[in-house]
C-alpha cells in the first residue's frame, strides 16, 4: 500500500535531515563572506567609524613696536634710582665719652669720736707692751679712755664701707671720707646704729662703746680709733681737731 505524501516527507527529513541542515549553514557562511568580502574592496566606500576630529589653530597676533617718529617718540623705561643708605653720622658711630670719675677730696679736719686720755698711742716705728697678749708689737691706732655706753661719732662726713665682728678686735665699723682717707672705729658695743652703705654726716653717731675686743680686754674700757690712707695706717693725732 502507498503511503501518503506527509508521511513520506516527514520520512524523508528524518532521514536526510541532518544533510540539509548542514548545507544551509555552508549556504549562510558563504553569503555572509561574499558581502563581506564586497564591503572591504578598493573600490568599496569605506564607512568611518567616528568623524574626523577638527582642530581649530587660531594665529597670535604678531606686535610690531609703533615706529619712533619725531611727533610720537617711544617713550624708554627709566630703571627705578636705588636709594643709597645713609651713611652712619660721626656722633652716632662713635661713642659717647663717659667722664671720669673724680675721686672726692677727703676732709681737712677730723673730729674726736669720743672725748677722753690716751691709753695707748699709735706707734708703728717702735713697738709697744701689751698687757693683753704679754708681748711688744706694733699699735696702728689709737685707744681712747670711755666709759662703756658712751656714743661714738663719725670723725668726718663719708659712706659706712663695712660693720663687721672681727674675731680680735670686736665689733668694727669703718667709714670711707674719699680721697683714699678711711677711719676705723672698733671695740664697739655688738649692736651699731649704722648699716653698711649708709651716708653719715660729721658727728653722726655710729654705735657706743663696748667690750668686745678681745685683744685689748685688759685695758679699761675705750675706743680703739685709727686712720688709714690708701689702706696704709697714719696717726690719727696727726689729724684729729686740737
Amino acid at each position: 500500500m502507498k503511503k501518503p505524501f506527509t508521511q513520506r516527507f516527514g520520512d524523508f527529513i528524518e532521514g536526510k535531515g541532518f544533510y540539509i541542515v548542514l548545507l544551509l549553514c555552508v549556504a549562510a557562511i558563504g553569503v555572509s563572506g561574499w558581502y563581506l568580502f564586497s564591503a572591504l574592496t578598493p573600490g568599496g566606500e569605506e564607512t568611518a567609524v567616528g568623524g574626523p576630529a577638527q582642530i581649530a589653530v587660531t594665529a597670535t597676533p604678531k606686535v610690531t613696536a609703533p615706529a619712533m617718529t619725531a611727533e610720537h617718540p617711544v617713550p624708554m623705561a627709566t630703571p627705578a634710582a636705588t636709594p643709597k643708605p645713609a651713611a652712619p653720622s660721626a656722633a652716632a658711630s662713635a661713642p659717647a665719652a663717659t667722664p671720669a670719675a673724680t675721686p672726692a677730696a677727703s676732709p681737712s679736719t677730723y673730729l674726736w669720736p669720743v672725748r677722753g686720755d690716751i691709753l695707748t698711742a699709735y706707734t708703728v716705728d717702735a713697738l709697744a707692751y701689751d698687757p693683753t697678749m704679754a708681748d711688744w708689737r706694733a699699735h696702728t691706732g689709737i685707744d681712747i679712755a670711755a666709759s662703756a655706753g658712751t656714743e661714738v661719732r663719725a670723725a668726718a662726713a663719708g659712706t659706712v664701707a663695712s660693720v663687721t665682728s672681727d674675731l680680735m678686735m670686736g665689733t668694727t665699723v669703718v667709714v670711707d671720707h674719699g680721697g683714699g682717707v678711711t677711719t676705723t672705729y672698733a671695740n664697739l658695743a655688738s649692736v651699731p646704729t649704722v648699716e653698711e652703705g649708709d651716708a653719715v654726716s660729721s658727728g653722726d653717731v655710729l654705735g657706743s662703746v663696748g667690750n668686745t675686743a678681745i685683744a685689748e680686754s685688759a685695758l679699761p674700757d675705750h675706743l680703739h680709733f685709727s686712720m688709714a690712707m690708701d689702706g696704709a695706717p697714719v696717726d690719727p693725732l696727726s689729724r684729729l681737731s686740737k
